[in-house]
């Protein structure tokens, strides 16, 4: 089950290099699975960075903060790649970083860390984008391992294992605030096996509670349910979360940045993304203000023809952007600029029933019968073929000779059961 992909890790070996300057951000009040933020300030008013400029009282959020100094400059609505369109924040920058006044948070009990955990605006940094204190309330008394992933099966993608390599003191913090809190026994961090140099550092930082799990490099190694039966031997079943079999599982920069905040207290501000593809002459990991424009990005990577697409994201689960005024928010951990040969299409054909996508699915789902009844909006089909447990990896899609859009289909399908 899955692929085995080229890796085509350009960036692995760079440090991350700090954005210092931006023109403006733009800062969309949804950047999390859940209810989308109210903006709390207006147009004319003066940020700080690290200011809250977005917030809710609903369970499932997480406030929105300034990323830079300056002014807003005006409240907009911005299309989502994951569909739909959300209030935004724009502020013009003044170049001056100026920032709140911080400080280690005040944390007594659990509900103080989760409290802080909110406060900090941490959502899932792997992609998801679930947020992080409503995840942590829902694993304590539940979870008794912590399970770290760092697998970074997505090609290209090199962002969570400079994480490791460069803030690996800070990710060890993170465990250890998780599972103090949490009253978790064990975390195992889980790295593809042919990262030595990240597997080597990592295992020098851990304490005998924690321990090292390699991960075979093969895609998606990295999705929860099977990172949770290679590292555990435990079998989430059909229709369960990793919670159910008593998993906590969490991305390594978000634990990265936990145990930053932790110390500190300065809240999810900036992020570190990986920038490859066959229109960016330079790979790079860049660390960069949350909200920037795919505009300044591509301005600062100097690159000169314009991308024939952009995918944020990797290659295998990415959106496509809608356009250069995109921003950049707290889910995005990369961004692939292709050229044209990347960008081309090739033609669908007609199935025909190789079996290819049944041997690449990790669900053991059949794919190609779940496209014929996603095609006849048939609900109680769909519901059979378990299709709702669709993870949208993508490998059906890419071992298909015949080129069939099988994960639009299925998310077709998905959005048939999900209307009844």
């Amino acid at each position: 089950m899955g692929l085995k992909l080229a890796h085509n890790k350009n960036a692995a070996g760079l440090r991350a290099l700090r954005m210092e300057r931006c023109e403006s951000v733009t800062l969309p009040m949804l950047q999390h699975i859940g209810v989308p933020c109210l903006p709390r300030v207006k147009r004319g008013d003066y940020v700080l960075a690290g200011q809250v400029v977005g917030d809710t009282q609903a369970p499932l959020a997480a406030p929105v903060h300034a990323s830079v100094s300056g002014a807003v400059e005006k409240l907009v609505s911005v299309r989502l790649p994951q569909g739909g369109e959300t209030q935004a924040v724009v502020i013009r920058s003044d170049g001056e970083m100026n920032r709140i006044e911080t400080g280690p948070p005040q944390v007594n009990s659990l509900e103080d860390f989760l409290g802080a955990v909110r406060a900090s605006g941490l959502v899932g940094l792997g992609g998801a984008g679930f947020p992080a204190h409503a995840k942590l309330r829902s694993a304590a008394g539940k979870a008794d391992v912590l399970l770290v992933n760092a697998a970074a099966c997505e090609p290209y993608m090199a962002a969570d294992l400079r994480e490791l390599l460069d803030n690996g003191e800070n990710v060890a913090d993170g465990i250890r605030h998780v599972c103090h809190w949490l009253s978790i026994r064990e975390a195992v961090v889980g790295i593809e096996s042919y990262h030595k140099e990240a597997i080597a550092h990592m295992g020098g930082l851990c304490e005998p509670w924690m321990r090292i799990g390699t991960l075979p490099g093969r895609y998606p190694t990295g999705a929860e349910k099977l990172l949770a039966h290679r590292l555990t031997g435990r079998i989430v079943p059909m229709g369960r979360l990793p919670l159910d079999a008593g998993v906590l599982v969490m991305n390594v920069s978000s634990l990265g940045f936990l145990g930053r905040y932790m110390r500190g207290g300065r809240p999810l501000t900036s992020r570190t993304i990986t920038v490859d593809g066959g229109a960016a002459s330079k790979p790079a990991n860049l660390r960069i203000p949350i909200g920037l424009s795919l505009r300044e990005l591509c301005a600062f990577c100097e690159i000169e023809k314009p991308p024939a697409k952009i995918i944020l994201g990797g290659p295998m689960m990415g959106l496509a952007a809608p356009d250069l005024d995109t921003p950049l928010d707290k889910r995005t951990g990369g961004v692939l600029l292709l050229d044209e040969k990347q960008a081309a299409r090739k033609a669908q054909t007609a199935c025909i029933r190789c079996g290819a996508c049944l041997f690449a699915c990790p669900m053991a789902l059949q794919p190609f019968k779940i496209e014929k009844a996603a095609a006849a909006r048939d609900a109680a089909a769909l519901e059979a073929l378990y299709a709702g447990h669709c993870m949208e990896c993508g490998c059906c899609a890419y071992a298909c000779p015949a080129r069939r859009e099988l994960v639009q289909a299925i998310r077709v399908g998905k959005a048939v059961l999900s209307n009844g």
